[in-house]
């Protein structure tokens, strides 16, 4: 006779396996991801892995009607969970049944299944949905930009919530299909590659596949009148660069400074490494914004940016966040220097490699012409609070970090961590200690002080001994052309920054 031995583990593990999904304990997924300066940003609970959105949008009313199938997987038995939308709800199901849903707040929507959700199960949600996107404000304030023929959805850190619903944080970054109808003689503009257009009865369809992990916040939509080209890159890559038809007298030097992209991109792959997606461009739409906007594959791009001539510039600080900001994105909205130090620093690399003033003659004009009183250095680019997430300093005192580690570690060491980066976080996200930590890895030195200096000190450092070579120099610099910052944009405080952020090229 044989006797079958059940040890207390192997007992426990039956045991469990025995006990119905009903018994399980299921919980409400939180409201908010965790963020430090957005704690009600994203939700708990589940991981998206891919959009797919089904959009008909009419110009003349601004009339948005959506049916968004959202594929995901869970992260805990889930009672109840939230998606982040502000336009209006008419049905929700989860897994094809019926689901009830309630609406919080401005932009929280609250999903509660048919049948609770086990952990680390795949689930569908489809939504539909209607609304007038540029009459929805949160906060007294839109992302839904109007124009004369259209609208268009670009910003940050927020811009998802105003055109579909979303897991609405870096941290939960998916792949896209965006398919529009529009009215005929419109086009609409996305992100990724565009996989085809038809047009019947008076209507016209853009299906757009963006086809890399893709934070919410990076998804665009243009509705309206565009000239477009299209092209491809030595290396393959499809580029569609597209320009509002009503931009005036700031419509040759938009062309002129977009139609550089794959230019620009083939030169930054020098610096980053291989371009992470599958398709670049940019668009140029009727908006009367100030900022640029570094929407993944296409960046987008105001007029303004081209008031005074080419700037050429601002395309190279949106093109070098598809590496820094896009791949690899924010693990915490604090950890915004990760985006834009390395992108304005860029700019000055791109200065550099025109003859235009090197990075340390940008870094000496920078540091040389703020009194240690100004308030610009009171700002912590490493931590810099949401009011002032957007503000100058984050930008070009961020530069000045990385200008500081370029003198420390030589430039051969410098320029590998740059590149290596980037490939070390492909699609994923990181914070700023993150990086620090790679840096060290790289150097074999101990930067931890170096970047505490530059980073998270309120006051106006030392200057570095490269720096004080230059500071005569710098005084002699003048304002010029170009480098002109992609934002600042108004934070999640609604808290209005300026329109524009310009720094110094020589």
């Amino acid at each position: 006779m044989h006797r079958r031995i059940i040890v207390p583990s192997a007992l426990a593990a039956s045991f469990l396996l025995a006990i119905p999904a009903s018994a399980a304990t299921f919980e409400a997924g939180a409201p908010g991801i965790g963020d430090s300066y957005y704690p009600a940003s994203g939700n708990g609970g589940y991981d998206v892995s891919h959009y797919d959105l089904r959009l008909k949008y009419q110009p003349t009313t601004d009339l948005l009607e959506g049916t968004a199938t959202i594929l995901a997987t869970t992260k805990q038995n889930l009672s109840r969970f939230n998606l982040d939308l502000g336009l209006r709800v008419s049905e929700v199901r989860v897994n094809g049944r019926v689901a009830k849903f309630a609406t919080s707040g401005d932009h929280e929507l609250e999903v509660t299944p048919a049948v609770p959700l086990e952990k680390n199960k795949s689930i569908s949600v489809v939504v539909r949905y209607a609304g007038k996107p540029s009459e929805l404000k949160i906060g007294g304030w839109s992302a839904w930009h109007r124009t004369p023929d259209g609208g268009v959805a670009a910003d940050e850190p927020d811009s998802a919530v105003w055109w579909f619903p979303s897991n609405d944080h870096p941290l939960d970054k998916a792949t896209f299909d965006v398919s529009v109808l529009v009215p005929d003689g419109t086009q609409a503009i996305s992100n990724g590659v565009l996989q085809s257009q038809s047009s019947k009865l008076g209507w016209t369809r853009f299906n757009w596949r963006s086809n890399k992990p893709q934070a919410t916040y990076l998804a665009t939509l243009a509705v309206g009148k565009f000239d477009i080209t299209t092209d491809k890159t030595a290396g393959g890559l499809p580029v569609l660069n597209a320009y509002s038809t009503e931009l005036g007298d700031n419509a040759g030097a938009a062309r002129a400074s977009v139609e550089r992209t794959a230019e620009v991109a083939e030169w930054l792959e020098s610096l980053y490494g291989p371009y992470p997606f599958s398709a670049i461009g940019g668009y140029v739409p009727n908006v009367t914004t100030g900022f640029a906007l570094e929407t993944q594959t296409r960046p987008y791009y105001s007029p303004r940016q081209f008031a005074n001539g080419a700037n050429v510039s601002v395309v190279v600080h949106e093109l070098a966040h598809q590496w820094y900001g896009d791949s690899v994105s924010v693990g915490d909205w604090k950890d915004i220097w990760i985006n834009e130090g390395f992108a304005r620093y860029s700019q000055w690399l791109w200065s550099e490699k025109e003859g235009e003033g090197t990075a340390q003659e940008l870094a000496d004009y920078v540091y040389g012409t703020r009194a240690a009183d100004d308030p610009f250095w009171t700002v912590k680019p490493g931590d810099p609070g949401a009011d002032n997430q957007f503000d100058i300093a984050v930008y070009d005192r961020g530069a000045l970090t990385l200008q500081a580690l370029r003198n420390e570690v030589g430039d051969e060491t410098f320029f590998a961590i740059l590149k290596g980066w980037p490939q070390e976080h492909a699609y994923g996200n990181a914070h700023v200690s993150d990086f620090v930590q790679y840096a060290e890895k790289v150097s074999g030195k101990p930067l931890a002080g170096l970047f505490n200096t530059w980073l998270y000190q309120p006051v106006k450092p030392a200057a570095p001994a490269a720096t004080k070579a230059g500071l005569a120099a710098a005084k002699g610099l003048t304002a010029a052309k170009g480098l002109t910052a992609a934002k600042p944009v108004q934070p999640k405080s609604w808290k209005k920054i300026a329109e524009t952020n310009t720094i110094h090229e020589r």
